[in-house]
């Protein structure tokens, strides 16, 4: 790779490796909760012309190209070959059998009138029956679920789903995002040490295999992309990491970044860019939809937990800055309150210092709706797995970690958890797929046109 000092970074080019987005894509979502229900019924509404889509970098952002001088700032979507919406085709899996329609107005997000203008779109979309274990969601008691001996026959029965909605469908490419329930907490195992422990495992039945791990199984063994939107382990193990490169298939995740956790990644980077200390962190969340009711449980609590403590360590990083953040206390609570539904509220006291260790505090009282954060993640994760695959892009994306709490990295590599830092990289991976310049932002000739008139 060459540099060109008073511009940006010269690159090779990937543009002829990506295949154009033809035909119909496929979006498959274990779990049609609120969070999927939301972002179908408004891409349903988005393509009516009913509303826009805010919150969607793929659909409203802008991505920069050459030098500021040059003033090319073009929609993303209108910069890289992601599919369009209206050949977007909506299946998956849920634990209850109401059709989306059903399940959206169960879920209180959105208002009726919405809903109502999408209904007869909403349901024709069906859920297939889940690979459900109530021992990884204790406070679910599913009632639409497959019957299987083991693990083996449940993976397969998921695997027959997918290549019956592709034919059903007409689809020419899928993809899949969990967007089911956030699974008891566990770690890696025997069993997911490697693609061979892994598929005996399912032969024998291993408990140590979560469900969500069946449909990334099925989705890799399938060649779909699979994105994880909880902070389930789920594609995080050398199993399936080794299935998605066998596969040549990306994947990626995990745990979609929507409220508290989000300002935590805006508000984090600004603090130690000005090298101001922080003692303790303490965050508070009440939440009432189904999400909430699943994390009411301790043992599914702690795998958010640690999925949501790990932020501020990576950005503050206290080792090499022992005099600012030594002492941070960080501490995460969520509570189940029904009757705020979807309507999640956070609090966060944050107790600061500045010149001369003077203390200040900083108090943020968030009243985010979860789902309206999270349905356009889904969408752009949808549509840059896709040109991920199309580019021949396997085993874990770390560029899309702008929208994970705990991105998921190469064994080697620590997460990025400053969302600045992320969308830069995501931006420039964009322009690498595209055989663009990268942009370091050193603008050097306004440095030299600066020399030239002194």
């Amino acid at each position: 790779m060459a540099y060109n000092t008073s511009k940006n970074i010269k690159t090779n080019s990937m543009k002829q490796h990506t295949t154009e987005p033809d035909g119909r894509l496929g979006v498959l979502l274990p779990g049609l909760g609120a969070v999927a229900t939301t972002m179908i019924a408004g891409v349903e509404a988005i393509k009516k012309g009913l509303s826009q889509p805010v919150g969607s970098l793929t659909q409203m952002g802008t991505i920069r190209l050459g030098s500021k001088a040059d003033n090319n700032r073009p929609r993303i979507k209108d910069f890289v070959p992601l599919a369009d919406l209206n050949d977007l085709v909506f299946g998956g899996w849920d634990v209850y059998s109401d059709n989306v329609y059903q399940a959206a107005v169960n879920a209180k997000v959105l208002e009726p009138g919405l809903l109502n203008a999408v209904r007869a779109e909403l349901e024709a979309i069906v859920p297939m029956k889940a690979a459900f274990d109530r021992n990884y969601v204790k406070n679910l008691d599913g009632t639409h679920i497959k019957e299987a001996t083991t693990r083996y026959e449940m993976a397969q029965a998921l695997i027959d789903d997918i290549e019956q909605f592709k034919t059903n469908n007409d689809c020419s490419r899928l993809v899949m995002i969990w967007c089911g329930s956030t699974e008891i907490y566990m770690e890696e195992s025997a069993v997911h040490s490697s693609l061979a422990s892994f598929e005996e495992g399912l032969r024998n039945n291993d408990p140590a295999i979560a469900p969500s791990m069946l449909y990334a199984y099925a989705a890799l063994k399938s060649g779909v992309p699979f994105a994880n939107g909880a902070p389930n382990l789920t594609v995080d193990i050398p199993a399936l990491i080794e299935l998605s490169y066998l596969t040549n298939t990306p994947i990626c995740g995990k745990d979609f970044k929507t409220g508290q956790t989000l300002m935590k990644t805006i508000l984090a980077p600004g603090l130690q860019a000005r090298a101001l200390g922080v003692t303790g962190w303490f965050s508070t969340n009440i939440l009432g939809n189904r999400d909430g009711l699943v994390l009411d449980d301790p043992d599914n609590f702690k795998t958010k937990e640690v999925s949501k403590l790990s932020v501020l360590d990576e950005i503050f990083q206290p080792e090499q800055n022992p005099e600012l953040y030594k002492e941070l206390y960080h501490k995460v609570r969520i509570n189940y309150y029904p009757p705020h539904g979807d309507n999640k509220e956070s609090w966060d006291n944050i107790d600061i210092f500045g010149w001369l260790g003077y203390q200040m505090q900083i108090k943020i009282n968030f009243l985010c709706r979860d789902s309206i954060l999270a349905a356009p993640l889904v969408l752009d994760l949808a549509l840059f797995m896709d040109l991920a695959k199309r580019a021949d892009m396997s085993g874990i994306q770390e560029w899309l970690s702008f929208y994970f709490k705990s991105p998921q990295t190469a064994p080697e590599l620590a997460p990025e958890h400053d969302i600045f830092r992320q969308l830069f990289k995501l931006e420039n991976t964009l322009r690498y797929l595209m055989g663009e310049d990268l942009i370091a932002h050193l603008d050097l000739e306004d440095y030299q046109d600066l020399a030239s008139t002194v």
